[in-house]
């Protein structure tokens, strides 16, 4: 039996291989060697404290890179702080720094470091984007960027392979984004758990790198594992462009390769979409809601800012004047397009049409900057629209293609781009980038020499004690289904910020869904929550899970999980379980006291009782030997710390 493009990549990295990857069972633990290794502010700071805890080994054979994309508001000294942190950290440690202003992570690490072939994990859940590259690249918390730059290979359930068979073309003024709300539509933000999805068919010729990204991008919204497409000749060209070609290898799945589950999408059927508020999943034909008035459009972020994307926006308001009851702003992704803008003359196209432009980064996706008004519709090109996560709490946010976000900017409305009646759109850019790396620091010559600066909000990581052999706690919280984790700890500017101090941004955990949550536990100082379906769905973060065990919480019995934030409550010390009958959550309430026996764990049923409404239910784990171990030393680094201790050694 053939090996498909993922499974060839993961047999070539297995750690200290005894079997092939084809031996290996659907949720069995497989461990790979990583190559490269990407974070970032938000995620940069808390990464290098935790390496700075596992003793700062040596980096080895990886590349490892930190991008300055998210925080760049600098209001006040914690930002510059934490930026000066991690360039001093990066110089010592040896990392690559990407100064604020190149670029956002994603983007740029398709363009300047992204090789097919090779593995890639990063502190931000939509790490997958570089599997347009054909590379196996996977969103993780920081703490497992910490280890892998330690030497430690990555450890992840061997998931289900989707192939996702694209034929025909797209039509005109549709394009890749409305291929992955198409999925999201199909298959929902719970429809990729422990799932890859491998791109495959003719379709695929007429889909080239920063199209394939955009895919790959929002592949995170599906909760896939990642999201990877073969390296062909659109590869190569791509790499060609970037003057990165001598890197680019063929790598194509085998004729005779198996998946474990198809998907077929005829191109020429996909109509341009839109995903309501306040999920990426809650996606209709934007026929369907055309003519309703917006308030503000943005255009940009990681998810669509290519060349190919921005050239497209500029064509269609050249010459035109954005409507005036609505404000346009564009977040670029990397300084590369701005100079491209330029070079074909669209920056000027948009710059005059009216369009805001805001800084090189995340922005307002991340809602740092350019939030909507009290009660506004905003139409934007991110990957995300959670509720509040713009920074307006009442927003109404709806994800598009670019061509949809311009033809919005003409009208003040939701609007089909096709019914402009303007001219099919044909951007072929055939010619090298301009390419200036003079923003990305390599790491320091000597080392030795360098003195990491730590400002006054940077906290040092201490370890948690060993979880207990009985949890004997209040339920603290009950959640729905899909909490995300910017409902577990909020987005924004303001919060951001704290990132690199456990103690301070845990006090606004939940405070969106429960405003007395952390009053609450601070007073009982331990706890268990509730939740639905998809817990922790979005991004990476792992201070969501930080902050609930930094606060007291030790376990989370939920009706199912999302992969990243599974592994991030694991990696903290609390201890994730599942309901085996569904209906025993309804039965559940704030307050409730629960025992749970931990000299269980050797069995994946455990009976819980509680002892409030005097009655016992049954959860599941599904942890392996390894997470046991983790979850029962306190966390991945108490257990690294055990791990490495010397004999004899206190």
């Amino acid at each position: 039996m053939g090996l498909s493009v993922f499974q060839k990549i993961i047999e070539n990295h297995i750690f200290k291989r005894e079997f092939g990857i084809e031996k290996i069972s659907y949720g069995f633990p497989i461990k790979i060697k990583i190559d490269q290794i990407l974070t970032h502010d938000i995620g940069g700071t808390m990464a290098f404290l935790e390496y700075e805890a596992l003793g700062a080994p040596k980096l080895k054979d990886q590349l490892a890179v930190v991008y300055i994309d998210h925080n760049l508001i600098q209001n006040g000294f914690m930002n510059a702080d934490d930026q000066r942190f991690l360039q001093t950290a990066a110089a010592k440690y040896g990392v690559y720094f990407s100064r604020p202003g190149n670029g956002i992570c994603h983007q740029l690490h398709l363009e300047r470091f992204a090789i097919p072939g090779k593995t890639l994990i990063g502190s931000d859940s939509h790490t997958p984007t570089s599997g347009a590259l054909s590379m196996v690249a996977i969103g993780v918390g920081g703490v497992d960027v910490a280890l892998a730059m330690a030497g430690e290979p990555f450890y992840f359930q061997k998931p289900h392979i989707v192939e996702v068979n694209i034929y025909g073309k797209l039509n005109p003024f549709v394009s890749a984004k409305d291929i992955i709300l198409y999925l999201l539509q199909r298959l929902t933000v719970k429809g990729g758990i422990n799932k890859v999805f491998e791109y495959t068919g003719p379709g695929l010729k007429h889909l080239d790198v920063p199209e394939r990204a955009t895919i790959a991008n929002m592949g995170a919204e599906l909760g896939a594992t990642t999201s990877i497409f073969p390296s062909d000749e659109m590869t190569r060209q791509f790499m060609y462009q970037q003057r990165r070609e001598k890197y680019w290898v063929s790598i194509q799945a085998d004729p005779d390769t198996s998946y474990d589950e198809k998907i077929d999408i005829d191109l020429d059927q996909i109509e341009p979409l839109i995903a309501q508020p306040h999920q990426p999943d809650n996606v209709i034909k934007i026929n369907e809601i055309a003519g309703k008035k917006v308030d503000q459009i943005a255009i940009g972020g990681c998810t669509n800012s290519s060349l190919k994307d921005l050239v497209k926006v500029a064509l269609m308001l050249k010459g035109k004047t954005i409507h005036p009851e609505v404000s346009v702003a564009l977040n670029p992704g990397s300084r590369q397009v701005v100079r491209e803008l330029n070079k074909y003359g669209a920056l000027d196209w948009l710059l005059d049409a009216g369009v805001r432009m805001l800084e090189v980064g995340c922005g307002p996706c991340i809602g740092a900057g350019f939030s909507p008004p009290s009660g506004g519709i905003s139409l934007r090109t991110y990957n995300r629209n959670f509720q509040g996560r713009s920074g307006t709490k009442d927003a109404q946010i709806y994800l598009v293609s670019p061509e949809s976000a311009a033809a919005a900017s003409l009208t003040g409305k939701i609007t089909d781009p096709r019914n402009l009646g303007m001219d099919p759109l044909h951007v072929e850019i055939d010619e090298p980038y301009s390419t200036d790396d003079s923003m990305i620091i390599p790491p320091a010559k000597d080392p030795e020499k360098v003195k990491i600066i730590k400002g006054p909000n940077i906290t040092s990581i201490s370890l948690k004690s060993p979880l207990r052999e009985q949890i004997d706690a209040k339920v603290q919280l009950k959640v729905d289904d899909n909490i995300s984790t910017d409902d577990i700890l909020p987005a924004g500017s303001n919060i951001l910020s704290l990132r690199s101090n456990l103690p301070k941004i845990s006090q606004y955990t939940f405070q969106a869904i429960d405003p007395d949550f952390v009053g609450r536990i601070k007073k009982n100082k331990k706890g268990i929550i509730i939740a639905g379906v998809n817990y922790g769905q979005g991004s990476s973060r792992e201070h969501a899970a930080l902050s609930v065990r930094y606060l007291g919480i030790e376990a989370i019995v939920a009706r199912s999980f999302s992969r990243i934030h599974r592994s991030n409550l694991i990696n903290s010390g609390v201890l994730p379980l599942f309901f085996i009958n569904g209906k025993d959550y309804n039965h559940l309430d704030k307050e409730d006291q629960l025992v749970i026996e931990l000299n269980r764990l050797a069995h994946k049923k455990i009976q819980v009782r509680n002892v409030s409404k005097d009655t016992i239910f049954s959860v599941n784990h599904d942890l392996n030997s390894r997470e046991k171990a983790i979850v029962k030393a306190g966390g991945i680094l108490a257990y690294y710390k055990q791990k490495v201790k010397p004999k004899g050694g206190s």
